[in-house]
């Protein structure tokens, strides 16, 4: 196990589904009573039946806007914090944990409200950093932040876990980061890209030496191939990590730069955006994540993020699917003459009509003179017949007067858009 952190990075694909959905009814089990999020998400699900993927569709998607409603209405309706009402109050019944049992709470931008508890590399950000170069006695020099979000510590647990020592560095400051990583000489960064280059070239400024950092470990920003090759020619070996403060680790980056490769305790779907359904392979559409946390159980978590699942297995022998990365956001909604059209109400429109192959709702025109139009592709000739029928689930579900526009087979884009905003603004 030189080359993996652990031997589920190799296992078969049979194994890790019959070890992930065996994880997952277990914690159900276990949970399903503790966590009252998680009951009214199951209803009446007999969860001895959650075998599989498609098993596991039927269960409603949880969007993030849901999670930051469910904590809002919590904390408006119990105005008074008495002892035990946390899990509810604050955390909007999404955990099994409260004070004395999370060791620390985060605020993430909503604000989201998520715990974090004593155990080992509780965000699972450990097999990320093994994949990066970062290897025990090694000094992490951390430029995640350590305040509010769980980002720092995120990065922190995974760096102990793998047997590193870390320094708390934090974000900002950038002359005292220099003179630290001078005087510390780390062999490993985590942060975001930007600011380890804002490092580098601020070392170059003054004349410090910087160069003991090897390995980085990079998330929260794009890493293109041009910054890659950047950090390549300062002797940084740099790979991305893709996560959230709410899931911590979903994918990362292997030496084979390829793909991102999922994180081996979660159960990653792409849906279509706004919708409880997987998408087929190849197209792009929304992260859904189901993680096996059994203090925080999201089951079905809507990230909002687009991305599209990956052929084949990566080069560098992990056995697990890729993702391509972040490919935009998938909440699409657009607020047209005074009302707010979804992407829900798109894929009831699609739904409908068996002869609609793809579909995707265009907002055009200037502000305040808006068009809408279904770009639409057929099975097959479309029809008058088929025209009106579409027009009149248009009228039942968006109730906005649109177009229908036919479009030959490939020319709406595979990038996971059902809603496009096409408006000027100028």
């Amino acid at each position: 196990m030189k080359d993996y952190y652990d031997s589920q990075e190799t296992q078969s694909v049979e194994e890790r589904e019959l070890h992930l959905f065996s994880n997952l009814r277990d914690n159900l089990r276990q949970l399903r009573d503790k966590v009252p999020a998680l009951q009214r998400q199951i209803n009446d699900i007999d969860i001895s039946t959650l075998t599989s993927r498609e098993d596991l569709a039927q269960i409603p998607v949880v969007r993030k806007y849901e999670l930051l409603n469910a904590q809002t209405q919590a904390r408006q309706k119990m105005t008074d914090a008495k002892p035990g009402d946390e899990i509810e109050r604050v955390f909007g019944g999404f955990s099994a944990v409260g004070w004395g049992q999370a060791s620390r709470v985060f605020a993430s931008p909503g604000p989201l409200f998520e715990p974090e508890v004593a155990r080992t590399d509780y965000w699972r950000m450990a097999r990320a950093m093994y994949a990066a170069g970062f290897r025990q006695h090694m000094l992490v020099h951390n430029c995640f932040s350590y305040h509010f979000t769980p980002a720092g510590s995120m990065f922190e647990t995974a760096a102990l876990a793998v047997g590193a020592t870390v320094f708390p560095a934090g974000v900002g400051q950038t002359e005292m980061q220099v003179s630290v990583i001078q005087d510390l000489k780390p062999n490993a960064y985590a942060g975001t890209p930007s600011f380890l280059r804002i490092i580098i070239e601020k070392a170059e400024e003054i004349g410090a030496d910087v160069s003991s950092i090897k390995h980085a470990l990079f998330s929260a920003e794009a890493f293109p191939p041009s910054l890659q090759q950047w950090f390549k020619e300062k002797g940084v070996d740099g790979y991305q990590a893709y996560g959230t403060a709410d899931l911590g680790l979903i994918a990362y980056e292997t030496q084979a730069h390829d793909g991102l490769v999922i994180a081996e305790d979660i159960i990653l779907e792409i849906v279509k955006p706004g919708t409880n359904d997987p998408v087929p392979d190849g197209e792009v559409g929304e992260v859904v994540v189901t993680t096996l946390n059994p203090d925080y159980p999201l089951l079905r978590f809507g990230t909002g993020d687009l991305s599209v699942m990956m052929a084949g297995q990566s080069p560098c022998g992990r056995t697990n699917r890729r993702i391509k990365g972040w490919m935009g956001r998938a909440d699409q909604s657009v607020k047209v003459r005074g009302a707010m059209v979804h992407p829900d109400l798109v894929d009831k429109v699609v739904k409908r009509h068996m002869e609609i192959k793809r579909a995707r709702l265009v907002v055009t025109g200037a502000m305040g003179k808006d068009e809408l139009a279904l770009f639409v592709e057929t099975m097959g000739q479309p029809s008058e017949q088929l025209t009106q029928a579409i027009q009149e689930s248009i009228k039942e579900f968006i109730k906005l007067r649109t177009d229908v526009v036919y479009k030959t087979a490939g020319e709406i884009k595979n990038d996971g858009l059902v809603i496009e905003d096409a408006r000027s603004y100028e």
